[in-house]
């Protein structure tokens, strides 16, 4: 029964050219808090806590926990979210909540699903 957590070090916050995200006001940028949920070592599991990690580490530096869930080891929390694909990302913080479906690798519509959006 494994649990992986990964959480960014806290750093300051850089600028990122050309991407902001969208639910940020005047105040400090939001937290996210992810939870992974994927079949083993299979190659679209690799893939999305790949892509995932890359992602995090590139547009929410130092703003995110990230909860892997490998449901060979724990099916019984598939219940709690109602799971039925593998993998699955779910936003639960910021709201509103986000349910991600497949390897992660289409990087736009994962940005938009996590509320991170080019600026106009």
């Amino acid at each position: 029964m494994t649990v992986k957590r990964t959480r960014a070090p806290a750093k300051p916050r850089r600028a990122k050219a050309g991407v902001e995200p969208s639910s940020a006001g005047a105040g400090s940028p939001s937290h996210y808090v992810l939870r992974l949920y994927v079949a083993g070592m299979r190659p679209s599991s690799a893939r999305a806590i790949a892509n995932i990690q890359e992602i995090c580490a590139e547009y929410l530096e130092g703003r995110f926990e990230l909860q892997v869930i490998d449901l060979y080891q724990q099916p019984l929390l598939a219940k709690g979210d109602q799971i039925v694909a593998l993998p699955t990302l779910i936003k639960r913080l910021p709201p509103p909540l986000r349910r991600l479906i497949g390897d992660l690798s289409d990087r736009e519509r994962v940005l938009v699903g996590l509320d991170i959006q080019p600026r106009p």
